[in-house]
């Protein structure tokens, strides 16, 4: 199950129910230092030295669990108690350039801004420039707000426990929490909480997609209809069929402009190309259609983004609309009994909104549920840091996949082919957030992967890599 989103108020609530069952706080502490070692072991190399942080509360007690855990590491364990007298052995420990530090100084308690000494030492961790991994929440950062507290410590990965708390999905907040990972076993009862925010984990798709019948022929999977591409931006039409094709669908059909034709069909085999004619029309049998990758020309003919608008507004295919053709959606119905998806970045969001990209990510959640109220009560992916499926009623999906290294172009054509080749088989069709987070999980799972292994990956490798991503490889996560 997605783990809710919960308020610091809302996660002392679970801690109290969990107590009230005789579970103990030793007992839950013990876990969570177990799971952090884990996490500061991914970070770090055999023989590491890692310095732990320690303050008085129970965020110190989790990061002095940790110690024992960490095989084959050497493990420093500094308790911070009064910052003024522990500044120096706090700066004496980091000019020894451990490998990594386990931020265990203040946790969601925090209520108040932190004085000058505190600062100090935060200040001191921020400009070692040595990684770091805080506990629950970086120290100095208010959970529910994502405000700094006076100084923030600047984590690399921080791991929440038990539930993402909502300061920390703030994009305000991101220079401080850096990556972040939820630990949702820490030995708490079940979440008594209810939230209309859910982040996923890779344990939602267990079982999915389904498993191919035995019997089954391409018929049963459907066809793919894609709009893309145009003179000079014929790459992203490219990579949208591509990024199809992982998806397997049964059949996929590319239309793209005259001057496109022939460097699109030179570099697609199975993937049916099609110059783009006057009154265009497309397979009977077609069961989605993407539209907008690469459809950037400035003269780009008016029949292809009148065909897109009547298609939006009319045909009862499921369609996927992305990138250029996002533009030229006007506001208002479309067919209710008809799926529609949009795939915008923060900058196309703002557009669409006619509002500013800062104005999008102060609130991303309430910009996903207007565009989806204005543009037909469709599906919409918000495209970013933690990814957002969701509508303008519902819950609203939070991906967990996924880091900075997809900055790059083509990203976006590659997850909007790899959803529509999902969307297009008629099996898909039922779950469609489903089917959508769990494109854009394995779309930021494959980026994960491959940053794990090379710096240097370029869009082609993530070609090679959605749709393949094992969900045992990131269990933990």
């Amino acid at each position: 199950m997605p783990v809710p989103v919960v308020t610091i108020a809302q996660m002392r609530q679970w801690e109290e129910a969990t107590w009230a069952t005789g579970r103990t706080q030793q007992q839950v502490i013990g876990l969570v230092g177990s799971r952090v070692a884990r996490e500061a072991m991914t970070l770090t190399r055999r023989d590491d030295a890692i310095l732990i942080l320690a303050g008085k509360g129970h965020n110190g007690d989790d990061a002095r669990a940790a110690a024992s855990c960490l095989s084959e590491r050497y493990a420093e364990v500094l308790n911070v108690q009064d910052p003024e007298s522990s500044l120096s052995a706090v700066s004496a420990t980091l000019a020894r350039k451990p490998a990594l530090i386990i931020d265990g100084l203040f946790g969601i308690g925090l209520s108040r801004p932190l004085d000058a000494a505190w600062q100090a030492i935060i200040s001191a961790i921020n400009e070692s420039g040595i990684r770091v991994l805080s506990v629950d929440v970086p120290s100095g950062l208010n959970a529910d707000t994502g405000e700094a507290l006076g100084k923030a410590v600047n984590a690399d990965v921080t791991l929440t426990l038990a539930a993402p708390k909502p300061g920390l999905l703030l994009t305000k907040a991101e220079k401080h929490v850096g990556r972040l990972i939820v630990e949702p076993d820490i030995g708490l009862v079940q979440c008594p909480i209810q939230s209309d925010q859910l982040w996923v984990l890779p344990d939602d798709f267990y079982g999915y997609p389904p498993r191919r019948p035995v019997g089954a022929h391409k018929g049963h999977f459907g066809h793919l209809v894609i709009i893309a591409g145009s003179l000079g931006y014929h790459g992203a039409g490219v990579l949208a069929a591509r990024a199809a094709q992982r998806a397997q669908p049964g059949l996929i059909s590319i239309y793209t402009v005259p001057p496109a034709y022939v460097p699109v069909a030179s570099q697609l085999q199975a993937v049916m190309v099609h110059p783009w004619m006057v009154g265009q029309r497309f397979p009977d049998r077609t069961t989605a259609v993407l539209a907008g990758p690469g459809l950037a020309a400035s003269d780009l003919p008016s029949d292809v983004k009148n065909a897109v608008v009547t298609l939006w507004r009319e045909s009862e295919m499921p369609m996927i609309v992305d990138a250029s053709a996002l533009d030229w959606l006007s506001h208002g119905q479309v067919r209710k009994d008809a799926i529609r998806v949009i795939t915008p970045h923060p900058g196309e969001a703002a557009r669409l909104l006619g509002a500013s990209v800062d104005s999008v990510q102060s609130d991303r959640p309430a910009a996903l549920r207007e565009l989806s109220r204005r543009y037909g009560e469709c599906w919409v992916v918000l495209k970013g840091r933690h990814t957002l499926i969701g509508r303008h009623e519902g819950p609203i999906l939070i991906n967990s996949s996924g880091n900075s290294h997809l900055a790059q172009g083509g990203s976006g054509d590659v997850l909007a082919g790899y959803a529509a080749g999902l969307l297009a088989q008629p099996a898909l069709q039922r779950e469609v957030q489903r089917t959508l987070a769990y494109a854009v999980w394995q779309h930021g799972a494959a980026a994960d992967l491959l940053t794990a292994t090379r710096r240097n990956w370029v869009i082609e490798d993530l070609l090679d890599q959605i749709g393949n991503i094992a969900l045992r490889n990131f269990a933990s996560n």
